[in-house]
Formats: C-alpha cells, structure tokens, sequence
C-alpha cells in the first residue's frame, strides 16, 4: 500500500502531487542512496552533478519523517554548542566546522533561488529569545560570533525584543538576520524534481528488507527489487531500521511536537509582530514562527523519548503557547503532529564510511536544516574522491546510544533541562 503524508501544515500545502514508482526488478547504478529525507536529496543531486549513476529508496515518500515536518528553520550552528566542539576537536577544528554549517544555510538559499522554487516560501529572520538576563553574556556571545564568523547578528534589548514578541516573558534577544525559514516539505520534493532530471532514479515505498555489504559490488533488496551499486549510502534518521545494525545502535530516536493555530490574522499579530521566527533559548524551549502570511502561528516544541503520539499534543503545545502570550487565549488549533529526529549522544551530525564502499550521514536532530545540506554535499565529494571534507566529522563517530539506559539518560536530561530552566527564569522575575 502506498504510504502518504501525515497531516499537518506542510502536507496540506503541497506545491505538486508526483508520486515516484516503488523500486521494481534489477536495477544497477553506480550508487545506491537509502533514506529520501533532505541528507539524501542533498547527495543524490549532488553526486547527479559529477556524473554518477544514482538510484535512491525512500521506505515512505520523499522527506516523509523529520525532514519534512520541522519547524522550518535555517540557520548556522549544531545541536550542541561551539565550545563543546571545541573541546573535543579543538578551536581550529571548531572553526571550520561552523563554517561547514554556514555553508550550509548558503547550500539551501542557493537551492532556492537557482531552482526557482517559490513554494519554499523562505522568510529572512531567526530570534534567539532570553527568559532571563543574561547580564551581556547574550550581547558578548552574539559580538564573538559576529567578529569570528561574519554572522549577521543584531543585539535586541528588552524593549525591542517585546516590541517584535509581545510576551511578558521575554528579556532580550539576538536576531540573525542571515538565517530564514521555510516549508521544507516543498523544498525537499522539488530537490527530488532536480535530481530525478539529472538522471536519478527515485523509488518511494520500497523499504530495503536486506542487504549484503561485503562484496565490492553491494545488493539491497525491497519487496520487488534488487539493487546492485558499487557504493552505499545510508542516510536515515529518525526511522531508522535494522538493515544497517552499526546505524541503528548509534542513534537515539527523539519525537517533537508542532502544531499549528487556527486562521486569526488580528489575534497572531497582536502577539508575533515581526515575519522573524523565534527560537527560545531554553534547552528545553519553543520554536515557533507566524505562517501564511502572518495569519496562523506554527508552534512547536517539547522533546520526548516516546515513539508514540501522546492524545494530548494539541493541548500540551497550546499551553506553552499561552503561557508566552496571555492575549493568545481564544486561539484555537487546527492540527497537530510529531515527528522523530535522529540525535547521537555527542549531539553532533554523524558522517563518514563505515567500510569501503558503505557510507553514513545521518544524526541530525535539533539543527537538521544547515547539517542536512552540509552533510548530504560532503558526503557526496567524498564518494565522488571530490574532497575529504567529510572527515572533519571523524572525531564524531558512530558512538553506542546506550541501549535502554541511553533513552532513560536523554529523557531525565531533558526533564534536568526544564527544571533548570525554570528556576533561572524564576530567579530573573
């Protein structure tokens, strides 16, 4: 049975309705790319561009999981912070991996206007929004940042961050205006468009049930396929199967939670006056932004180790949407959904190859949008013998998750996250 789109904001404002064939028969390629989300895309198109052959398998449909039903937000940086990466591949290395993250968010504007995709919808401005005083921490961060990267960083003090976010709980902020955000979803379905004119051959429902990794030409089997390919890449994520077993004990499976509001134009801009999107600084914060030209809000937030819907997330989100703007009261949901994204316990995108001709790029929870691009190109010079960028990711391999216990140790983290939180938000009242 063909899988289609949850319901949610993204799925109800598709730009084209193509359905890619489910793979069929013996097929050979040159490469054989396994998961369709926007890491795969990235190097499926990119490898397109040196001249490969090129078959991907998506289990569902094109950018089906995280990659298409995330907040929508592009901007420089990793899920952990630049200090923790310097302590692990010192402040060199640090360096050139924020670049690599820039460049990112550089691949992803570039895709845009050059593809001429319009249905991507991409709007300048992320916020990063203070419940506290951060006393200049904030300013003296945002001024480093400035001075070493050349990020377009505006400090925004209590007054101007309330005048753009009309919420009592808000202190001070840092707005980048280099970064946007977008409707993934459309983006990744006409980055297939591109690459499927380049020659590759895409295949949606078609799960790979096996597949034997030890010969130079590699065999992945579907349902009704055999794909044969000198090379392979994995790019799954929050789904991830059994198929690849290095993979699937590398990551831990981590749920978020969106929703979106009902049409209210007067009701949003009483409360969101800007186009920015704001993401709250907490650790274990919000992530929301105003859509459809400033007429509904898409609100997402909370993070979980379940791998089921929980029959509270509309009212669950609607809380903390209050709770930020009282005046939000009347504001009704239209729909809500999760989604599962991949985290590693480094907290860094994990990419590489695990034997010869068996490649990875996956891990890219909580900063999907710039590593996805970044990675899905870096991984793809380095099967094409294009460069070996993709080593800058060694120092973050493919480390157990921890099993059961690593679960348990990411929930109470996060749960750490929110009470610490908390108490520094009460403390700065």
């Amino acid at each position: 049975m063909s899988a289609s789109y949850i319901d949610c904001y993204y799925s109800r404002t598709l730009d084209t309705s193509e359905i890619y064939p489910s793979a069929n028969g013996r097929i050979e390629a040159d490469i054989c790319i396994v998961g369709g989300g926007l890491a795969g895309l990235t190097a499926a198109l990119t490898l397109a561009r040196y001249g490969r052959s090129v078959v991907l398998l998506e289990t569902r449909r094109i950018a089906w999981g995280a990659s298409g039903r995330n907040g929508g937000f592009v901007s420089a940086g990793y899920a952990t912070g630049l200090a923790q990466i310097e302590r692990r591949v010192g402040a060199a290395g640090a360096k050139e991996l924020y670049r690599l993250s820039m460049e990112g968010v550089e691949i992803m504007r570039r895709n845009i206007a050059d593809l001429d995709i319009k249905s991507a919808h991409p709007v300048a401005g992320i916020a990063k929004a203070l419940r506290y005083d951060s006393r200049g921490a904030l300013r003296a961060s945002s001024d480093k940042l400035r001075r070493d990267f050349g990020l377009n960083l505006r400090y925004l003090s209590g007054d101007e961050t309330r005048e753009m976010f009309a919420s009592p709980k808000y202190r001070e902020a840092v707005l980048d205006e280099g970064a946007f955000h977008f409707h993934p979803l459309n983006y990744g379905r006409a980055l297939a468009r591109e690459a499927a004119r380049l020659g590759v051959s895409i295949y949606e429902n078609s799960s790979v049930m096996s597949a034997r990794l030890d010969q130079p030409r590699k065999v992945l089997r579907t349902a009704d396929a055999e794909i044969s390919a000198a090379q392979v890449l994995f790019t799954t994520g929050g789904y991830t199967d059994g198929v690849l077993p290095e993979l699937r004990s590398a990551y831990l499976p981590i749920a978020t939670y969106v929703l979106l509001s009902e049409h209210a134009p007067e009701l949003v801009q009483s409360a969101i006056r800007t186009s920015a999107a704001v993401l709250d600084d907490r650790r274990a914060g919000d992530y929301y932004r105003a859509v459809d030209g400033g007429s509904r809000i898409l609100w997402g937030g909370r993070i979980t180790t379940r791998t089921t819907d929980p029959r509270d997330i509309a009212a669950m989100l609607r809380r903390e949407m209050v709770t930020t703007y009282p005046q939000l009261a009347d504001l009704k949901v239209d729909v809500a959904w999760s989604g599962l994204m991949s985290y590693a316990r480094h907290l860094m995108p994990q990419i590489g190859q695990l034997k010869p001709g068996v490649w990875f790029c996956t891990a890219f929870g909580g900063h999907g949008m710039n590593t996805t691009a970044i990675g899905g190109t870096v991984i793809a010079e380095g099967i094409a013998g294009a460069s070996d960028r993709y080593r800058l990711f060694e120092p973050f391999g493919l480390v157990w998750n921890g099993g059961i216990f690593g679960k348990a140790a990411a929930q109470l983290t996060y749960w750490t996250y929110q009470a610490t939180d908390a108490a520094r938000e009460y403390r700065s009242r």
